[in-house]
C-alpha cells in the first residue's frame, strides 16, 4: 500500500471556503494535510488542491476567503437549476442518471468554453505547470459517464484538467481535453474517494456529502476504503457549518462565515484526524 492521500471534494464557492477553513484549522492545530503523497481533487477541490501543491499555504487559502478574494460569479439561474435536477434525478440507475446529465450538459445553451478556462485561470493565479508532487484531478467523460483522473502524464494542461473538473453541467459547457469533452468531476461523486484506493491513510475533506442523484455518498465510499484496510478520516460540514454555509453554494456573501465554520470544526476534530493522518 502507498501511504497518504488527501482527497478534496467539490461544493462550489461556499463549499470551497469551508474546505479552505478546514485545511487551515488542521494546519494550525499541528496536522499538515499538505504533506500528502497524493492530492486528489474534484471541482472546487481541484482548485484548492492545485493551489496547495503549488506552494500556497493553507493559511493563505483561508485568509483569501475571509477577505473576499477569489470571488466567482457562476451563471446559475432558477431555470438551469431545474434542468440540472431534472436530468440528475430522472433515473434511479447511477449510470443512466449520469448519462442524462451529460446529455443535458452537451445540449445546454451556456457561455463559451473560454469562460470556464478564463475563470479557472484566475483562480489558479495564472499557474500553468503541473506541480512537482502528485496531483490527480477528477472529471467525468460526457461520452462514457465514467470518472477519470488527469495527472501530469495525461497529456493535458493543468488549466484544461482543472477547468474540466469544474465544468458544472448546464451552467458551464463541457471542456474539451484529450480529444473528449468533460464535465464536473463531482457529477457522480462529490469526493471520488475511490481514486484513493491503495493508500494506507486517507484524509477526505468533502463540503457536500453526496452528489445529486442515485450515487454513493462520501461516507459510503469511506467505508469501502476502510473495509479494504485503509485508515480514513472523513470531514463533512457539521451542523454549525451547514448553518453558516446555507443552501446556496454560490452565495459569495456566505464564504467568510463558511470558512470560519470550517476552521472551528477542524480545530475541534484535529486530535481525531491526527490519529489517522499521523499514524
Amino acid at each position: 500500500m502507498a501511504d497518504t492521500a488527501l482527497v478534496l471534494g467539490g461544493g462550489g464557492p461556499v463549499g470551497g471556503a469551508w474546505l479552505a477553513g478546514v485545511l487551515a484549522g488542521l494546519t494550525d492545530s499541528g496536522v499538515d494535510p499538505a504533506r500528502a503523497d497524493v492530492v486528489i481533487g474534484s471541482s472546487a477541490g481541484a482548485v484548492f488542491g492545485t493551489r496547495l501543491l503549488s506552494g500556497v499555504s493553507a493559511r493563505e487559502l483561508y485568509e483569501r476567503q475571509l477577505s473576499g478574494a477569489d470571488a466567482v460569479r457562476l451563471p446559475v439561474t432558477a431555470g438551469r437549476t431545474a434542468r440540472y435536477l431534472w436530468a440528475a434525478l430522472g433515473s434511479r440507475d447511477p449510470q443512466r442518471s449520469t448519462a442524462r446529465l451529460a446529455r443535458a450538459a452537451l445540449r445546454a445553451r451556456t457561455g463559451p468554453e473560454a469562460d470556464v478556462l478564463s475563470t479557472v485561470g484566475v483562480l489558479l493565479d495564472g499557474r500553468h505547470d503541473w506541480p512537482a508532487r502528485e496531483l490527480r484531478i477528477a472529471a467525468v467523460d460526457t461520452l462514457t459517464g465514467q470518472v477519470e483522473a488527469f495527472d501530469s502524464h495525461s497529456g493535458v494542461t493543468l488549466l484544461e484538467a482543472v477547468a474540466a473538473s469544474c465544468a458544472v453541467p448546464v451552467v458551464w459547457p463541457p471542456v474539451q481535453a484529450a480529444g473528449r469533452r468533460w464535465m464536473d468531476g463531482g457529477s457522480r461523486s462529490t469526493a471520488n474517494l475511490q481514486l484513493a484506493r491503495g493508500y494506507r491513510r486517507v484524509l477526505a475533506v468533502v463540503p457536500l456529502p453526496r452528489a445529486v442523484g442515485p450515487h454513493p455518498s462520501a461516507a459510503q465510499q469511506a467505508a469501502e476504503l476502510s473495509a479494504d484496510g485503509a485508515g480514513v478520516a472523513l470531514l463533512t460540514p457539521d451542523r454549525a457549518a451547514r448553518r453558516a454555509m446555507g443552501r446556496n453554494m454560490v452565495d459569495d456573501a456566505r464564504r467568510p462565515a463558511a470558512a470560519r465554520a470550517g476552521h472551528a470544526q477542524a480545530t475541534a476534530l484535529a486530535a481525531a484526524v491526527a490519529e489517522v493522518w499521523n499514524g
